[in-house]
């Protein structure tokens, strides 16, 4: 078929070229450590500060309020734990979504242990939380809403501003951390505007490196760090800085930023085109994702057919697609996701997610509609059993 097919950018993206020279040359030759004194210190320091200072822009934040990390697992760990261990007497209740990230939820079924009551928000059959049932569990003593922006797995977007106002009406003080990392690069964010006190972001998820992340922290919020040491970050994130990540970070940020309407169309375009090739191939499928939901993520379930056998056969065609959430992909669960959605059990075992970037083509999208036209009469399940029984 030629050369690969990558339609697992919800996964991880390929760096921007530059980025990848940006950060070999800040390796080579910006080595020094941020906090020296000597020039060499103050070279990379520099580096980390106009990476800041770009990041920041990007959503219309104060640098000071851009911390560094080591990526949206560590991102929304810092935002969760840091901001309660901070402010005890702001409750014991929290709240968050059961379609959220597992480094959003493990979080929330460890501070259950700790005696924290949590509320997990049911999903209707589209990914969206009923704000009804939010408005009913908000009390006085709910110190923290967790909702992810974007789903990674159907690209569901979460009504961000409907979420804040009834926060606003049942309790002003409770504060909202949103994990971002698959909306930010992709869609106009303001969290200061969108009453967002916590926000992860995620580098490699824009064409940036892996390894490096940040959260927002509002000036008006006071979080702890997990944990001890140099106090860089002031005195959040301890520990020598990243400095080629934290560089190629804010390169792509601003990469990313400047061709995001340009790739929010060509991703629309690819869904849409992706969509209508399905329905006229023959194949029995349901698509899982909105039409309102961020393009860039398409999640489809192929009646009688095994997600993971599918994958593979793609993939030996040098097609690359996911079953889901990357960071669970080696405990064999099923979609906690469509599962929470009430999607019937044989289709979450069938469904695969198709993520697009700026890297892919048209052409590609046809071509992997006439790779799924072939494989998948190969191994429906039902046409295989029917096959059995009449020999």
């Amino acid at each position: 078929m030629g050369s690969e097919i990558y339609l697992d950018n919800s996964a991880t993206t390929r760096q921007y070229d530059e980025v990848t020279e940006f950060i070999s040359d800040t390796a080579a030759n910006k080595y020094g450590n941020p906090s020296s004194l000597h020039s060499k210190g103050i070279e990379a320091e520099k580096l980390i500060k106009n990476a800041r200072e770009g990041i920041a822009r990007t959503m219309d934040a104060e640098p000071s309020e851009i911390y560094f990390t080591s990526g949206g697992t560590e991102s929304n760990n810092l935002a969760i734990i840091g901001y309660l261990e901070a402010n005890p007497r702001k409750g014991k209740h929290i709240i968050t979504v059961k379609t959220e990230h597992p480094s959003v939820l493990e979080v929330f079924r460890h501070l259950e242990t700790k005696g924290f009551r949590v509320d997990y928000l049911d999903v209707d059959e589209t990914g969206l939380i009923h704000l009804e049932q939010l408005k009913q569990l908000i009390s006085s003593e709910t110190a923290l809403i967790s909702v992810m922006l974007v789903n990674n797995e159907t690209g569901t977007i979460q009504r961000i501003d409907d979420i804040s106002g009834v926060r606003n009406e049942m309790n002003p003080q409770t504060v909202i951390h949103a994990d971002a990392v698959q909306a930010y690069g992709k869609t106009v964010l303001q969290p200061a505007k969108a009453g967002i006190g916590l926000m992860s972001v995620s580098s490699h998820k824009i064409h940036g490196p892996k390894g490096i992340g940040a959260l927002y922290v509002s000036k008006r919020i006071k979080i702890k760090p997990l944990f001890y040491g140099g106090g860089q970050e002031a005195l959040l994130r301890s520990g020598t800085e990243n400095v080629p990540g934290i560089a190629g970070f804010g390169l792509a940020a601003e990469i990313a930023h400047k061709k995001m309407k340009e790739n929010y169309r060509l991703a629309a375009s690819l869904k849409q085109l992706f969509i209508d090739e399905l329905a006229v191939s023959g194949i029995s499928h349901r698509v899982n994702s909105r039409s309102d939901a961020l393009p860039h993520i398409l999640n489809i379930s192929f009646e009688n057919v095994k997600s993971e056998v599918l994958l593979h056969h793609l993939e030996q065609r040098g097609i690359f697609v996911s079953t889901g959430s990357a960071c669970s992909s080696h405990k064999n669960n099923k979609s906690h996701v469509l599962t929470a959605m009430g999607i019937p059990q044989g289709l979450v075992d069938g469904s695969v997610r198709f993520s697009f970037s700026g890297y892919n083509t048209k052409e590609q999208i046809r071509l992997t509609v006439e790779a799924l036209k072939d494989i998948i009469p190969m191994i429906d399940i039902s046409r295989n059993r029917k096959t059995r029984r009449k020999q």
